[in-house]
Formats: structure tokens, sequence, C-alpha cells
């Protein structure tokens, strides 16, 4: 029996999660799912829309599988995944974009990791207005260690996944103190992996190079920013955010997550992809051990992908969420 904190969070948060949790009980893997609340559905009762209780409920389970949650644009609160990433210093963000048979693509054989540096950047949160909003200022924090966290992170990622190069990607032909360090630093640690190739892209050409010929490309090591976009970009290349799970990572914990939003549009009409989530879901019972069960769930959702057969509205098909599920669960 393993304790996994869970983050229904809102939208179709709570239908996928639903989802998610039937597929991995019926493999055989028995979880004590400890459910905690982020996001617009807690900031009446709390006052804040990341409770206490949810980062020490991760941090005593060590793992946490999260649903997406909703971010205001323009105003209100600051992004919770943000918050949660940099509360427990998940500073490494993992978001794997593979081709699967039978999902839309103009490309095959795409298999890109994006490692993303999760903590610093623009991401910071040091920003201001100037005046009365004559101006706004936002700062870019690059430091050393965090670099050399997130790069080592990179290179050992891909020397135990079998994985031949890494491509650092930058803009410091422009951003020369920031981006350079980072670049810097980055060649520094490939050093200590001769096995492994080791080339940088400025980000515009590494975006052009992405949609022109993805398959030369392997693991991608970005700072912050760049890794959120970039990310996207690679999941548009394998059949867009429906197909794309992420993990937020240090030595201590793991929180598994969809790449996606949370759709209210169609939140509670019983018609969302799963997968994204079940992908998140995979990763994560391979971070606990349970390789044996990820690889059954992985073989009979790609099997399910690949018949056409049942299949959601945004995969092309029109089955509904539950449908999905329940076909993922015989080919099991």
């Amino acid at each position: 029996m393993y304790n996994i904190t869970l983050l229904p969070g809102d939208g179709i948060g709570p239908e996928i999660t639903e989802a998610v949790k039937k597929i991995i009980k019926s493999v055989g893997v028995e979880i004590n799912w400890e459910v905690v609340n982020a996001g617009t559905t807690v900031m009446e009762e709390y006052g804040t829309p990341l409770p206490q209780n949810v980062i020490d409920s991760i941090k005593k389970n060590k793992v946490a599988l999260k649903a997406p949650i909703t971010t205001p644009i323009g105003g209100g609160f600051r992004s919770v995944n943000v918050a949660i990433r940099n509360a427990l210093k998940l500073y490494a963000n993992i978001r794997p974009a593979k081709t699967f048979d039978g999902v839309k693509s103009r490309y095959e054989n795409v298999d890109i990791i994006t490692v993303r540096e999760n903590t610093e950047g623009l991401y910071s949160g040091v920003e201001h207005y100037i005046g009365d909003k004559i101006a706004a200022e936002t700062i870019k924090i690059i430091t050393r260690k965090a670099t050399e966290n997130i790069a080592k992170f990179a290179f050992e990622l891909a020397r135990e996944k079998g994985r031949k190069k890494v491509t650092i990607v930058h803009k410091a032909n422009i951003q020369k103190f920031t981006d350079g360090l980072f670049l810097d630093v980055s060649r520094e640690v490939a050093k200590n992996y001769p096995d492994i190739i080791c080339e940088d892209k400025i980000v515009d050409n590494m975006c052009m190079q992405l949609v022109q010929n993805p398959e030369q490309f392997d693991v991608l090591l970005c700072p912050n920013f760049y890794g959120d976009i970039v990310s996207d970009l690679c999941s548009g290349l394998v059949g867009g955010l429906g197909v794309a799970p992420g993990a937020n990572l240090n030595a201590e914990y793991g929180v598994f997550e969809a790449v996606h939003g949370s759709a209210p549009d169609i939140a509670g009409k019983n018609i969302a992809n799963p997968t994204a989530l079940l992908l998140s879901a995979i990763m994560m019972l391979e971070h606990i051990g349970e390789n044996e069960k990820a690889n059954q769930i992985d073989v009979a959702l790609k099997t399910v992908l690949k018949e056409g057969k049942v299949l959601t509205g945004d995969l092309g098909g029109t089955a509904t969420t539950t449908e999905f599920t329940d076909e993922v669960i015989n080919k099991l």
C-alpha cells in the first residue's frame, strides 16, 4: 500500500483523476490517496489558493499526482503550479513528447524529453510596476548552483534512458549574462559525460528546427521560461497537450501532473481525455518502483490509441471519458 497525495484540481481535473485512479486500481497497485485541494475552490475557505496542508501532505508522502488547476490570467493569484514547485524546491521539470500510433500528428518517430529548470529565471516572481503603471519590470535570475543541478539532472537522465544527445537551449547571444551563465555552466557539466553528445541551440533557431526536423533531437536542457514554451511546442508535434505528461522532481519529492489546462468549458461533460494524466501516473509508478505495472498500463493505453476505436473527441473519436477509461482497463 502506497500513501500518495492527490490534487484533483478543478475544471476537468476531478473527472480525469477518477479515470486514472480506476485504471491504476484495476492493474493491482494499491494506493491510499490522500486528497487535498488547491486553487479557486479553496480560496474562500483558506484565503489562499495553496493551503499549507497541501505542502505538508506532499512532504509527508513524498509523491503526489496533480490534475490541472486554473491560473487566472492578468490578475488574481499567481500559479499554484509554480508555487508548489518553489515551496518544495522541485528544480527539475520533465516533459516527454512522443509520437503514438493512432494519434494524428504531422511527424513520425518523435521522442523528445524536455528538461526544464523549474525554480528561477523569468519565473522567479521578482517583478514590479514603475510609477503608476508607466512601466513594468521583471528580474531574470540565473544562478550557477541551479544551473549545475538541472544540467546534471539532464545528463544523468540521458544516460539512464540510453539517450545519445543533450541540446542546451538558450539566448546567450542577447542575454549574455543570464543565458550566458546557463550555457557556460551547462557546458562545464557536459564535460563529465563524454559518452553523450552535447550541442546548443539559440531558442528561436531551436523552435524553427523543431518544426522542420524534430526527429534530430533527444533531450533538451532549458532554462525555466524557454522550457515552458519549447515543451508545449514539442507536445504540438505529437498530437497536443492531451498526450503530454509531466513531472516535477528533486532528490526527495516527486509531483506528477498533466501539462494541459483545466478546460472549464468542457468540465462535467464526461468528454475529457485522461491520457496526459494517465501518462503522468505511469511516470509516477515508475518513480515508486512499480515498473511492471507501469508498463502494463502503458501497453494497454498504446493499444487503445493504435486501434482508434474508442477515442475521445480531441483524438478524433466520439467516446466519453468513461468509455475510454473502460477500454484501457479491458486491454489490461
